[in-house]
């Protein structure tokens, strides 16, 4: 049987649980819905079982190992931490980790109701987490880049995307809002380059990567596209998670990014919109891994772009 054809159960959550740190193997297990490279599973109240699923290596689940204890003390938001290490075996020829749990609920699946609450909390977390990162740290693979690096991506969605799925608002025709897209696209890539040193850099920041509780931010999880890099990266997330008007609130309390930043960060949050979109579309088509609520999300979010001004 290929890796990727291995069922992951709770049974066998719990027998590899026996095998390998047989006093976590009483506590209750219970899947935690999502995930596409990992799989989650709730472990008791306070503790999670991250396996290895569609990911090809465990390089990420290492690079969680590695540096988030390093990060976590200084983050103002609870963050997963690994406590126990899972090895490959005859049962799961993968790796898995234990950590810790971070209570709320996944933002895809909830809401945001105190913004200026959240704008201020997520603009404290990042500046918290943009430090300078040590000459150790990981870089970026498939991300991090300059947006005039990444058009070829950009349009690969941009295509990707129907266009009957763009956001309407008013008289706007699809044609007018892709127009106005292009054009946002483009001045992202005329903004200059970071000229600071490189900075932790969440890199995945979506809805499905931050949890909510009583209308506001509450935790962030997900950090196997750690890197260190262009801030920006993270900084899209001010389109891309926060309520329509208060991204100005969240530039005014991170308080440290340049104009060509800002630029940089919005057109980046246009492609990652693009992303989500396409993988509500292909989750109406029944694809794996498609998401049918990332559509409306995606949509979303592009309208703050097009329309928030920060």
């Amino acid at each position: 049987m290929a890796d990727a054809e291995i069922e992951v159960t709770a049974e066998l959550v719990r027998e590899l649980l026996r095998e390998q740190h047989p006093d976590l193997a009483g506590l209750t297990i219970r899947e935690v819905p999502g995930g596409w490279g990992n799989q989650m599973w709730r472990l008791g109240d306070e503790l999670a079982v991250r396996m290895q699923r569609m990911d090809a290596t465990p390089e990420l689940q290492f690079k969680e190992r590695r540096w988030l204890p390093v990060l976590a003390p200084r983050l103002p938001l609870p963050v997963p931490e690994p406590v126990r290490l899972g090895v490959p075996s005859a049962r799961f020829p993968k790796h898995w980790t234990v950590m810790t749990w971070v209570p709320g609920e996944p933002l895809d699946h909830g809401s945001i109701s105190r913004g200026t609450h959240a704008a201020d909390t997520l603009a404290h977390f990042l500046r918290a987490l943009h430090v300078e990162a040590p000459a150790d740290a990981p870089t970026a693979t498939d991300r991090g880049a300059h947006p005039r690096d990444c058009t070829a991506g950009f349009e690969r969605f941009r295509r990707a995307v129907a266009m009957g799925s763009l956001p309407r608002r008013g008289d706007l025709t699809p044609d007018d809002i892709a127009a106005r897209v292009r054009s946002l696209w483009d001045d992202a890539v005329a903004a200059g380059a970071w000229e600071g040193p490189p900075v932790w850099v969440h890199g995945d920041l979506h809805p499905a990567n931050v949890v909510v509780s009583d209308g506001t931010l509450s935790g962030v999880v997900d950090f196997g596209d750690l890197f260190a890099g262009d801030p920006a990266w993270d900084l899209a997330a001010a389109w891309l998670l926060l309520p329509a008007g208060t991204a100005t609130r969240f530039f005014d309390t991170y308080a440290v990014a340049d104009e060509a930043t800002i630029r940089r960060a919005r057109g980046l949050a246009a492609m990652k919109c693009f992303f989500l979109m396409l993988m509500g579309q292909n989750g109406d088509r029944g694809l794996p891994g498609g998401k049918p609520h990332w559509l409306p999300a995606g949509q979303a979010a592009l309208d703050r772009v097009l329309n928030d001004d920060a």
